[in-house]
């Protein structure tokens, strides 16, 4: 129960996030918000590094691998910020927890297999996704398929770091992506974006919770959840952070909630689950 209450909490936790990252967008462009969001996860991430080197040996992350996992999280992080100029905090929520369904897809090109909860959630995806997208404006239509191709990068990450983990330190390979993905996020905005001081003071209260709490708070209690919670039991629970996402972007922000659009979420939601259902039957199969 204490676990489940955790990686509950983490899922609300990521859902708000969109409402900070959604308002952040107001003062700051999405590149800047990012360079400074993922360097304060950064910093959070050090002492906590350092205390666990002082309990255990670890491996240190080879650049080589930081860089490369840094590079995808930015792809990531940066196509949902962007889209999240466009559309709303609910929706983005949503496209962006496909990523559920995308892993297993993507995972046949590594010689996995995919079941058939696995495909009965992608055909839910696509109607969900469909309803979704077409409740609202052509401008929320642009800004979920910028949000969806971040989706694709957020499964290629997942399926990296799964293989990563199994060799490096978690906290260390986060520090290291968090810090690479900044520092590109920072360059981009220097050559696309207008710096403003006044913006980021602006956008102080969702930078400090999309950084300190979004990223360094909430990936903590998912590392430390995971432990012990099953990979797809987890995946179920912090699928959730699509609701979140939707009941903040309401209640925040006063996005409007339509009756196609809940429909349409609601099958996404339950594509999130089927696929997790699968992938958890498929590893108890296999004996993990």
């Amino acid at each position: 129960m204490g676990t489940d209450l955790l990686l509950l909490l983490t899922a609300a936790i990521w859902g708000f996030a969109f409402v900070a990252q959604r308002a952040g967008m107001e003062f700051i462009g999405p590149f800047l918000f990012n360079a400074v969001r993922f360097a304060l996860g950064t910093i959070v991430l050090l002492p906590l590094i350092f205390f666990s080197r002082g309990r255990k040996r670890v491996q240190r992350v080879p650049l080589k691998q930081g860089i490369l996992v840094g590079l995808i999280l930015f792809a990531g992080a940066s196509l949902q910020q962007i889209g999240l100029v466009y559309t709303t905090a609910g929706n983005a929520g949503f496209v962006t927890g496909l990523y559920v369904v995308i892993v297993p897809v993507l995972g046949l090109f590594w010689g996995q297999s995919c079941g058939k909860g696995t495909w009965a959630g992608a055909a839910l995806a696509v109607c969900g996704m469909f309803l979704l997208t077409t409740a609202g404006s052509s401008r929320m239509l642009s800004g979920d398929i910028i949000v969806f191709a971040g989706a694709i990068f957020w499964a290629v990450h997942i399926q990296l770091i799964s293989r990563l983990m199994k060799r490096y330190d978690a906290l260390s390979l986060a520090a290291v992506q968090f810090g690479c993905c900044s520092l590109l996020s920072a360059f981009s905005a220097l050559l696309t974006e207008k710096f403003s001081f006044s913006g980021i003071r602006l956008a102080a209260v969702p930078i400090l919770y999309g950084g300190l709490v979004s990223v360094g708070i909430a990936y903590t209690l998912q590392v430390i959840a995971q432990k012990r919670a099953h990979p797809a039991h987890a995946a179920i629970i912090m699928s959730l952070e699509a609701v979140f996402a939707l009941i903040g972007g309401w209640i925040m922000l006063s996005e409007p909630v339509t009756l196609q659009g809940t429909a349409g979420g609601a099958l996404m939601l339950a594509a999130m689950i089927s696929s997790a259902r699968e992938q958890g039957r498929a590893r108890r199969s296999a004996g993990l």
